[in-house]
């Protein structure tokens, strides 16, 4: 009987009650739970179960470059890093009041990491999160014109609770690129959050951006209801490259 349920709830997909259930069968962990108890344990792994896989997908879905944590920040005075600015962020509040997070600094000093980890963060609370390095993001907008999948582009971008675009201004917008950025940013007022990373400091995004009245639209859009962050100190991947040529 036990075998025949195990296949059934493998058929049906039933998988954390199926590892619970065997797992309870080798051990003879049935005896010492009541039925209420046993009931409740296969119940705790299936939701235990799912929740670890929707989390998973949504961590493949967002195309992280690599993982991050929130709890592997390094917090030090000298990088201008909260500990308590953060953890509040984690929190995910700025995600359901669709504001943004503007994180600027000089390369190195872990702007991407503290981006991804927040990041990593939302998946785990349950938003759907999508990352681009912004060069990249730019240029799959303008194959998408070019190709007519342009449209579709955008409904899957506006469909994020968080978008994450790293790296902005590494290079001045065009034309064709500000206006994509326009559109982007106007999709998801108050419906998405935004996290922006860049070398350059916010009052030099005009400059990146370009024409005048299309970088006042972008900015005052970004900037309102923005957390911004700005990191100082030493480049990390430096810091920890001293560190194995030391050791």
């Amino acid at each position: 009987m036990n075998e025949t349920t195990l296949s059934k709830m493998k058929q049906i997909r039933l998988l954390g009650m199926h590892s619970a259930f065997r797992t309870a069968i080798e051990t003879g962990k049935m005896d010492d739970l009541s039925t209420d108890q046993f009931v409740s344990m296969l119940v705790d792994a299936e939701w235990d179960d799912r929740q670890n896989r929707r989390i998973t997908r949504s961590i493949t879905n967002a195309r992280f470059h690599y993982q991050a944590s929130i709890e592997k920040i390094i917090y030090d005075q000298k990088r201008n890093m909260d500990k308590n600015s953060v953890l509040r962020l984690a929190q995910c509040e700025y995600i359901t009041k669709g504001g943004s997070i503007l994180i600027t600094g000089s390369t190195g000093v872990g702007k991407s990491y503290l981006a991804t980890a927040l990041g990593y963060q939302a998946c785990m609370e349950g938003h759907r999160v999508f990352y681009f390095n912004a060069t990249r993001m730019f240029a799959q907008l303008k194959m998408a014109k070019a190709d007519g999948s342009y449209l579709k582009l955008l409904a899957k971008l506006e469909r994020q609770h968080l978008l994450i675009i790293d790296d902005f201004g590494l290079q001045p917008l065009d034309n064709q690129n500000r206006l994509s950025l326009l559109e982007i940013i106007d999709d998801r007022q108050n419906k998405g959050a935004l996290i922006v990373t860049s070398q350059l400091p916010v009052n030099r995004w005009y400059d990146v951006i370009g024409e005048k009245t299309v970088a006042d639209a972008i900015l005052d859009r970004l900037i309102l209801q923005a957390h911004r962050i700005e990191l100082k100190g030493e480049s990390m991947r430096r810091k920890r490259a001293k560190q194995l040529y030391f050791f």
